[in-house]
């Protein structure tokens, strides 16, 4: 079986969803993964889909819903990240707008190691957010980290907050 990345991108509208994940499932194809959000009036949607088809006939069928479709055949990758051997936090931060923010933020992560496994923003009026899955290894210092992120926060005119995933239990 293939394995596909696939994009859709157009404008939002009653029933999208629907026509896309019901042309994949008429041609065959499992969606594996996927992820889909509003981006300011158009529908963003991102899938692994695993069948028969190849990448190409996968977009053409997809295109005829009249959207912009990329697809592309990808092999199959064991998912980077600390599951197994480090912990998940969530990073939220809301502030102002300004270029930059996600730069700052996936900077101080990487440079410790830290995997952002899924990330949301959205702009309400002038306020910016910003909330992030993360991965680190176990050997990270949270508490430095946590330092970093709120100093970072600071000069963004920002307030960044970082927990785990699962609170300690005593």
């Amino acid at each position: 079986m293939a394995l596909s990345a696939v994009t859709v991108l157009g404008i939002d509208r009653p029933g999208v969803i629907a026509a896309v994940t019901g042309s994949l499932a008429e041609c065959g194809a499992n969606i594996t993964d996927s992820t889909m959000t509003l981006l300011g009036g158009h529908i963003a949607m991102m899938f692994l889909v695993s069948g028969d088809l190849d990448a190409e006939e996968i977009a053409k069928r997809l295109r005829a819903h009249d959207l912009v479709v990329t697809a592309a055949a990808v092999e199959a990758r064991r998912h980077f990240g600390c599951a197994s051997n480090g912990h998940g936090y969530v990073l939220t931060l809301h502030g102002p707008d300004r270029p930059g923010i996600i730069s700052a933020v996936s900077t101080v992560l990487a440079a410790v190691g830290g995997n952002i496994t899924g990330m949301s923003t959205r702009l309400t009026g002038h306020l910016y957010v910003l909330i992030a899955d993360v991965e680190l290894p176990r050997a990270v210092d949270t508490g430095a980290l946590a330092r970093d992120l709120a100093e970072i926060g600071s000069g963004l005119d920002s307030e960044i907050t970082f927990r785990p995933v699962e609170p300690a239990r005593s």
